[in-house]
């Protein structure tokens, strides 16, 4: 073999080790030069996720050299997806992924970011019907998804409140239009996140009674929703994990600022959504997306603890969740 022979086949496998080098993220690019990353919502588009979408629209991610996909989540959640490796990042919530975290079937997924940074999902059910307050719902109707949590957390609050959970009447029934359910009699109560089912009732002028969980009990401030990650992928890319959180904190903060704009930017990718009912929910979001803390994402420890601890005592889960367990701050821009 000659020298220009063996000088071709090196800078043959040049060229071959920068690209791999380049994609980083261990999947193949759509764009030559860029990596390419996968993110499974929890739901159908909403206000949680406008942040991902201003991000792709603004160009955030591709300054990062990321090209992301955004999935619907399959029927076993966006946790099973995340953890088999088939997306990298995915949208949870903190009591929902509880059970996955520790045990023999724990999943290898980690919480790297607060979407929103407190629990804004409570109880609300028709103006003057008495359930202000938790005992209120005694002898009324609750529609449930029957989740172990969800239920403790209800019966927690209606007890403290000098209620008896034994007396509130739970209706099976997963609601996905809160408006119609109330005004139609469907049922009393339901758990809702006032940022887009909350904001909806008040833009069909429905006169409502309100209260967050995280108003009685601080345990009950927990993080809803979270960007969760996928641990091998957290391990063998660091700096793709933190590259695409850095394009994605953009894209949140961009929210906050411009509400609008970012209601509008969301409507471009999910045009199914209501515009009036998309800029409404922003402009609550706008706030809630970082509130009072300084960096955007974080993740308070004594929180997040708080949480798991309140699962621990009351025997919530199968295997104790050790303290400081799911959730990491080092891939969050300083």
């Amino acid at each position: 073999m000659n020298n220009k022979r063996i000088k071709a086949l090196v800078l043959v496998l040049v060229m071959l080790i920068n690209t791999f080098a380049m994609v980083g993220c261990g999947k193949e690019t759509k764009e030559e030069g860029q990596r390419q990353v996968t993110v499974v919502l929890d739901w159908t588009p909403n206000t949680n996720h406008t942040g991902i979408y201003v991000a792709i629209e603004k160009g955030y991610f591709e300054e990062e050299g990321i090209n992301v996909e955004v999935v619907q989540p399959p029927e076993g959640g966006a946790e099973v997806l995340v953890a088999s490796g088939n997306a990298e990042f995915g949208v949870s919530f903190q009591d929902t992924l509880a059970p996955a975290l520790v045990g023999d079937d724990a999943l290898k997924v980690t919480a790297v970011a607060a979407l929103v940074q407190h629990n804004t999902s409570g109880i609300i059910s028709v103006k003057g019907e008495g359930m202000d307050r938790p005992s209120g719902m005694e002898g009324k109707r609750y529609s449930t998804w029957n989740g172990t949590i969800e239920l403790a957390i209800l019966e927690n609050v209606v007890e403290a409140d000098g209620g008896d959970f034994s007396k509130v009447e739970l209706l099976p029934s997963t609601v996905t239009d809160e408006v119609t359910a109330l005004k139609t009699d469907a049922t009393d109560s339901i758990w809702i996140y006032y940022g887009w089912a909350g904001v909806k009732m008040e833009l069909e002028n429905m006169e409502t009674d309100y209260f967050a969980f995280k108003d009685i009990n601080p345990a009950f401030d927990y993080y809803s929703p979270v960007l969760i990650a996928n641990n091998d992928f957290l391990a063998e890319n660091p700096d793709c994990a933190k590259d695409f959180i850095n394009a994605l904190k953009k894209g949140y903060e961009y929210a906050i600022h411009n509400p609008d704009e970012a209601a509008d930017i969301l409507c471009k990718y999910a045009p199914e959504i209501d515009v009036e009912l998309a800029k409404a929910s922003q402009a609550y979001l706008s706030k809630e997306y970082k509130a009072e803390v300084l960096r955007w994402g974080y993740i308070d420890p004594a929180r997040w603890n708080g949480f798991y601890n309140w699962l621990n005592e009351e025997g919530l889960v199968e295997t104790t969740i050790p303290e400081n367990t799911g959730f990491s701050n080092q891939y969050l821009p300083e």
